[in-house]
Order: structure tokens, then C-alpha cells, then sequence
């Protein structure tokens, strides 16, 4: 009976700790209702996105035109500058001062003053480009000036800094626009700015994911992200896709690198999608939506090698473990120990020389301190 009863104990547990999964599954939070403020988000995202769009086509109608098209009408800038931030003046004079009648005493008759917004580290300042205008003072050939150097946004108020700074504080420091301090800038200014450098950028990011493509060997994985839905008035889940390579392990010469690929779902597509053209090894988790990678790969439409990762084994392991103690689990655990302290020894080494090392370097690490 007593014997009964512990295994009945037992079970209970089992159906509790199932039971609680369930529920997590059923009734867990998956959207987040927005208030007022997360709503302005939806308008970033919107503005930015329209900004980019209109960068697109700005550059399209450049390529466009022929030779004898002239530059862009600069745009009106798009706010004042406060007088109270500092000046630095950058003066940008003419290479050659010399008339077409070939007198060389021109004189400086005005001059074009644009502003800039930039920002130093823990302060902003005004970049005021001088653009000095000469004439002849024998003939009316003509006026001498410097042309307006070249700006990520013509006419705009941001210099490249500025730019850099507003694009990390809002998709890196998670900075919505609306809660910036410091400069009176109106948000959907902002929104545009990063609608601009998102067009500017593009092309880096589409090459660095043509490089990581033809490594030997990628890693591959997928995290929620909550998406605004603004006519629901709530979140949606999305994904973004990680694809990064990162041979430092093994010593490759290979510089690491990441490109993150943002798709509506998880299913397995979307990750053939982005993997079009790599044809190496493949690491990934024991998510069922890279099983279709490793079917097609047997019809030959994306000859990929899938690997798993011994550190998502080795979850399910502890998380036995940590339930009820179950001995083939430690056991379990003991061996993959045993893997990372080899791995720990040879950690840098190249493939040719790891072996060698870790026989004449033994680990000394314990077991229990590799944990993965």
C-alpha cells in the first residue's frame, strides 16, 4: 500500500505539472491591450515606413533622369532649432576663386547659411554649414560658391550622427519618438528621419545576408515579437528570424554577424524563404518547422544539413531532473557535462589542432560547472 500510495504521489505531480502547462497554453497572456500612448507607436511605424517608401522613389526618379537633370529641390526643413544650443560654423569656400574673365580678386558678396541638428555624446549641438558666394568686382560673369555637400536627407535638419543616434534609440534602446527629450522635435519629424535611414540601410543589410549565406555553416532561430494591430486595438504575435554565423569557436576567420528577417508567422516557409541559396550546415533548435528544410532536402530543392543543438537537449533533461530527480536524467546530464568540458578545452582552436590540445591540456573544469 505504502508502495501504491508513493506511485499515486507520483502520478498526481505528473498530472498537476501537465495540468499547469495546459492552462499556460490555454489562458497565458498572448496580446496586450494599448493605451494612448503605445497607440502613437502604430503612427511611427507608419510614418516611417511612408518615409522610407518616398526615399525609395526619390532615388528611383534619380536614376531616372538623364545627365542634364539637376540635383533635388532641397525640402524645407521641417522644425527650428532652438537658439540655445551651440553653434559649430564649418565654412565651405570655392577651390578656385578665379573669374571667367581671368581675374583672380573676386570678392565675397553674400553668403548661404544652412543649420543641422547634431548630437555629440550626452548633448546636442547645431552644425551651421557657411557656403560663401564671390563675384568678380571687374565683370558681371558670373558668382563662385561651393556646392552643398552631400546629406543623407537633402535639405533636412539631422546630420548623420543625429540620424545614427534617433535609428539605435528607437529599434535598439526601445525609445518610442513621442517620449524624447532634450529637443522640441516633432515626432512624425523623427518617424520620417528613420523612415529615410531605413531606406539608406536596406542594401547593407540585403548584402550581409547574401555574405552570411555562403558560410559552411549557419545558425538559425526564431523569437516571438509583439506587432502593433491598430484596427484590432491590440498586438499580434510576428516573428523574427535570426540567421547568424559566429565561427570564433573554432577559430574561423569568418567575423560574426547576424541579420534578422521579420516574418507574420512561424511556419516553415519563411524560413526557406530566407535560407534561398545556402546550401551548408544548418544548427537549429528541435522546432518541427525546420523538419520541412530537411524533407526537401531529400527531393533536392534545398540541399541543407540540419544540426541540433545539444543545449535545447539538455533543457528537457534538467527540466526532468528539477521535477522529480530521475536518475537516467542526471545520468544524462553527467554525459553532456563530459562534452562541454572537452568543448571548453578546445574553445578557439582550429579543427586541425583542437584534438591535440585537449589531450595535452586536460579540461579542469568540473563536471557540474558545465552547464551548456
Amino acid at each position: 500500500m505504502q508502495a501504491e500510495v508513493v506511485g499515486l504521489r507520483a502520478q498526481t505531480e505528473r498530472q498537476d505539472y501537465l495540468i499547469a502547462e495546459l492552462r499556460h497554453a490555454l489562458y497565458g497572456k498572448r496580446s496586450d491591450q494599448l493605451d494612448p500612448d503605445d497607440r502613437q507607436l502604430a503612427f511611427e511605424d507608419l510614418e516611417t515606413a511612408v518615409a522610407e517608401c518616398e526615399a525609395a522613389g526619390d532615388a528611383l526618379a534619380a536614376r531616372n533622369a538623364d545627365g542634364s537633370a539637376k540635383r533635388p529641390v532641397a525640402k524645407r526643413n521641417l522644425g527650428h532649432l532652438p537658439d540655445h544650443l551651440p553653434r559649430i560654423e564649418e565654412v565651405i569656400a570655392p577651390k578656385h576663386k578665379v573669374c571667367s574673365c581671368g581675374c583672380t580678386e573676386m570678392v565675397k558678396i553674400g553668403e548661404d547659411r544652412s543649420e543641422r541638428l547634431d548630437i555629440a555624446p550626452a548633448r546636442f549641438q547645431v552644425i551651421v554649414t557657411v557656403r560663401p558666394r564671390y563675384a568678380c568686382c571687374r565683370c558681371d560673369a558670373g558668382v563662385v560658391q561651393a556646392d552643398t555637400p552631400n546629406w543623407l536627407i537633402e535639405g533636412g535638419l539631422p546630420t548623420d550622427g543625429t540620424l545614427a543616434h534617433v535609428a539605435v534609440s528607437k529599434y535598439a534602446d526601445h525609445l518610442p519618438h513621442y517620449r524624447r527629450g532634450g529637443v522640441d522635435l516633432d515626432r512624425s519629424t523623427l518617424a520620417t528621419w528613420c523612415g529615410k535611414v531605413g531606406f539608406h540601410l536596406a542594401p547593407v543589410v540585403d548584402r550581409m545576408l547574401v555574405h552570411l549565406k555562403r558560410s559552411t555553416r549557419l545558425f538559425m532561430d526564431e523569437t516571438r515579437a509583439p506587432v502593433l494591430d491598430p484596427g484590432a486595438g491590440e498586438t499580434k504575435t510576428g516573428y523574427l528570424w535570426a540567421l547568424t554565423r559566429d565561427d570564433r569557436g573554432w577559430g574561423g576567420g569568418d567575423p560574426p554577424a547576424v541579420v534578422f528577417t521579420y516574418a507574420p508567422g512561424r511556419h516553415g516557409s519563411h524560413a526557406m524563404n530566407i535560407l534561398t541559396g545556402f546550401d551548408g550546415i544548418l544548427q537549429v533548435d528541435c522546432y518541427t518547422g525546420y523538419d520541412a528544410l530537411a524533407e526537401h532536402r531529400r527531393v533536392g530543392v534545398a540541399p541543407l544539413t540540419l544540426a541540433h543543438c545539444w543545449a535545447h537537449s539538455r533543457r528537457k533533461l534538467h527540466d526532468i531532473y528539477q521535477k522529480d530527480g530521475s536518475e537516467i536524467a542526471a545520468e544524462g546530464l553527467r554525459r553532456i557535462a563530459r562534452i562541454y568540458k572537452i568543448e571548453a578545452s578546445v574553445r578557439g582552436c582550429s579543427p586541425r589542432n583542437a584534438w591535440p590540445f585537449a589531450e595535452r591540456h586536460p579540461p579542469r573544469c568540473s563536471p557540474t560547472s558545465a552547464s551548456g
